[in-house]
């Protein structure tokens, strides 16, 4: 369902590692907002909830939520190094517009509600 490339999956251990919390795992979902429509939601969470779905990704404990698996079906997660430090980047197969941000989406079958002009 999501592909979390090796270098990205090191960098999300590390800081996991860093906040020290060995019940913390990667939490990923979306939300409505940004300035396509939906946003994408990625940090540590130590709270499963109902209707959850829990991956194991090369000893990686993700959790995404029951609305946002079908918008992520197919998500590919890297992480890139660039003179200007590095991050995270989101391929979206689902994905028929983004926004500049590259945090915002929107489907051919959902538009999501996308926030004011100027935010992203």
């Amino acid at each position: 369902m999501i592909t979390i490339s090796d270098i990205a999956s090191d960098k999300i251990k590390e800081m996991l590692a860093e906040e020290g919390g060995p019940e913390l795992f990667l939490r990923i979902g979306v939300k409505e907002g940004g300035c396509s429509g939906f946003s994408y939601g990625m940090g540590f969470d130590d709270e499963q909830h109902e209707g959850d779905k829990e991956l194991d990704m090369n000893g990686l404990k993700v959790v995404v939520d029951e609305d946002s698996i079908k918008y992520l079906h197919g998500l590919v997660i890297d992480f890139k190094e660039s003179a200007m430090g590095g991050g995270f980047t989101i391929e979206n197969p689902n994905a028929s517009a983004t926004c500049g941000c590259g945090s915002s989406f929107r489907t051919a079958a959902d538009a999501g509600k996308p926030a004011a002009a100027g935010e992203c």
